[in-house]
């Protein structure tokens, strides 16, 4: 089996108010997904989250899931610092995905 490897990610609504972290294995793709409503009951469609504002890229799948619960583990100020970091205006970081 091969291992295109795989994606986490945080949206944010445009409030900068709430956010969602995922994983995935193809992010552009799941981003669309997300911005559509593909699933109109989803905590993404209520919340209206569609801005990407962070993302990592990891060379295994099991490694980005990994990733993906300290994320989530972690409280609303560690995912701020996350975002400060790699992101500090806040801008949609779609663009860089396609």
């Amino acid at each position: 089996m091969v291992n295109k490897g795989g994606y986490i990610y945080i949206l944010t609504n445009t409030n900068n108010t709430v956010f969602y972290t995922g994983v995935t294995s193809d992010l552009g793709k799941r981003i669309k997904e997300h911005q559509t409503g593909k699933f109109s009951n989803s905590f993404t469609s209520r919340y209206n989250l569609v801005k990407l504002v962070y993302y990592e890229k990891f060379m295994s799948i099991d490694d980005a899931i990994y990733r993906e619960k300290q994320i989530k583990a972690g409280s609303r100020k560690d995912k701020i610092g996350l975002i400060n970091r790699l992101n500090p205006e806040w801008k949609n970081l779609e663009t860089e995905i396609r």
